[in-house]
């Protein structure tokens, strides 16, 4: 039987799966819908996040959180792709998966800029 990488992918994107139905909404509440609401005010200015997002532990999970829902991302559109009748899957696959890297890679360029 012949190996395949499909299992890598298959990780990252339940991984990713998890992680974007857990913490997404949570992230959403709490530095979106809750400082509308008037919550958390003085927490979310500029010089408290900068500080907040420039700890190593912080920078580390941001970066799982954002790369992990990119590989979901790409593999939602890969079968989104497939059912609008796309059948090029090798080509589709190839884009997918490579702009997932690609946002990896700017994800952790960012985080390293903090």
């Amino acid at each position: 039987m012949a190996k395949s990488p499909k299992a890598i992918f298959w990780l990252l994107f339940a991984a990713g799966g998890t992680v974007t139905a857990f913490v997404l909404p949570v992230m959403i509440l709490v530095t979106g819908l809750a400082p509308a609401a008037g919550l958390f005010s003085d927490a979310l200015s500029y010089e408290t996040m900068n500080a907040f997002v420039g700890n190593w532990l912080v920078k580390i999970i941001l970066f799982g959180i954002l790369s992990l829902a990119a590989w979901h991302a790409a593999h939602r559109l890969r079968v989104v792709a497939h059912d609008f009748g796309i059948r090029a899957d090798t080509f589709v696959a190839q884009l997918a998966y490579f702009m997932a890297g690609i946002a990896t890679v700017l994800a952790l360029i960012a985080l390293l800029a903090v």
